[in-house]
């Protein structure tokens, strides 16, 4: 018995890996290269506009600088309606770099060649495209409505799990698990799909057919990063009111 036992557990019965990745070893932790290293370009791309846009800051703003108070009046715009004129302003810096950094991302899958650069083992891809990314992301979100509840309403917060009836309290805690995962595999399914779609349509057809395609993918990767940025801060806002209208009132 014993054999067969031994026999049944060396046996590989099922074996899965979805790609290949460049890995990069930190003492014990194993981490995505290729996923740092598109990160860091991202990052560069944005700090590298932020410089240029408050470098010589003119009354009448152009060029790189009017871009930038577009979007931010734009995120500022976007946070406020969702939060209410009392709590917006602290929430802007935090709504704004989800956006700008999701936008980057998913536009750099969209426009940059990733895959024209050889590394070892894998491929680069836009940082978006890797479901770490994603739920990294969506962590950072539910750390920040956490924060915000308990900052705005201290232990009062919880009362919400229970509110307007102990019965639904597990439907509560349930929501707090189900927002982190929608917003990860929301943002991740679009991008990676719209990648596999331009990178088939470009192996299949001549370079002009898939051009559409990649035209509509650069305004769907626009519209995730609004949608990822509008549900934070709208959970964000959530966090912070109270049962008894304290939003409403923000917004009168």
């Amino acid at each position: 018995m014993m054999p067969l036992i031994h026999l049944w557990t060396s046996l590989p019965v099922a074996k899965l890996e979805v790609g290949h990745h460049f890995y990069w070893h930190i003492g014990n932790l194993k981490v995505h290269g290729q996923v740092f290293i598109t990160t860091w370009i991202v990052m560069g791309i944005l700090i590298v506009a932020a410089l240029a846009a408050s470098r010589n800051i003119q009354r009448v703003p152009s060029g790189i600088q009017n871009l930038m108070e577009y979007a931010l009046e734009f995120i500022r715009d976007l946070t406020k309606s969702q939060m209410g004129e009392h709590e917006y302003r602290a929430w802007v810096p935090f709504v704004g770099t989800l956006f700008l950094f999701i936008f980057v991302c998913n536009w750099s899958g969209a426009l940059v060649p990733w895959k024209l650069i050889e590394l070892p083992e894998g491929e680069l891809a836009a940082p978006t495209n890797d479901i770490n990314t994603t739920v990294a992301l969506a962590l950072l979100v539910s750390l920040a409505y956490f924060y915000a509840g308990l900052r705005k309403r201290g232990l009062k917060y919880f009362t919400k799990y229970i509110e307007p009836t102990p019965v639904l309290l597990p439907i509560a805690i349930l929501e707090d698990f189900t927002k982190p995962l929608s917003l990860s595999f929301r943002l991740f399914g679009n991008i990676l799909a719209d990648e596999l779609v331009v990178g088939v349509l470009v192996l299949l057809v001549p370079l002009f057919v898939p051009l559409p395609v990649m035209a509509l993918g650069l305004f769907t990767s626009a519209i995730q990063a609004l949608v990822f940025a509008t549900l934070a801060a709208t959970y964000i806002g959530e966090a912070m009111e109270g049962h008894g209208g304290e939003h409403e009132e923000a917004h009168s």
